[in-house]
């Protein structure tokens, strides 16, 4: 009888876990099923790399020191902590959804200027995803900037909006 309260004890409390999981990741203002399903198989990337829209990405970062950004990050990085660059094509809708593995900072730099994001989510709550900022920007070439990572590695999904 004990084995079988155990056994039933141990199945609620990991499926209270999956629910609060789920529940975590529900609590984004868009939904973050296409980046956890992305994050899985995340390919290694390097600080320059290109990012492709529909794609992610596990980018190694520097020592945030290190980077050259184009224009200086938003919120300026405290010590210690890392970053990276990419370049990224921005399609012709003109809107980018940038999601991050982890607490950092994200920047969209076009045409030499930083753009201000148009709306974004964080949830601490959902296991692999952090935050997702949604950008407005002209069709082209833009550089994303990564700041303020504490840890040496950052999965990124560029996506467009649902």
């Amino acid at each position: 009888m004990r084995k079988v309260l155990v056994s039933l004890f141990a199945i609620l409390a990991g499926s209270s876990v999956a629910i609060a999981d789920d529940a975590g990741c529900a609590a984004f203002k868009w939904p973050v099923t296409r980046e956890q399903a992305l994050f899985a198989a995340a390919p290694a990337a390097q600080s320059g790399a290109g990012l492709s829209v529909g794609e992610a990405a596990d980018v190694a970062l520097a020592p945030v020191d290190t980077i050259s950004f184009t224009v200086p990050p938003e919120r300026v990085p405290a010590a210690g902590t890392f970053g990276a660059t990419a370049s990224v094509a921005v399609p012709p809708e003109g809107e980018l959804q940038i999601s991050l593995s982890d607490e950092a900072w994200v920047d969209v730099v076009q045409d030499g200027k930083a753009v201000k994001s148009a709306a974004f989510s964080r949830m601490k709550t959902c296991p692999g995803i952090r935050k997702s900022v949604r950008f407005k920007l002209a069709a082209g070439p833009a550089t994303v900037q990564f700041s303020g990572a504490k840890k040496e590695t950052l999965k990124v999904a560029v996506l467009t909006p649902e």
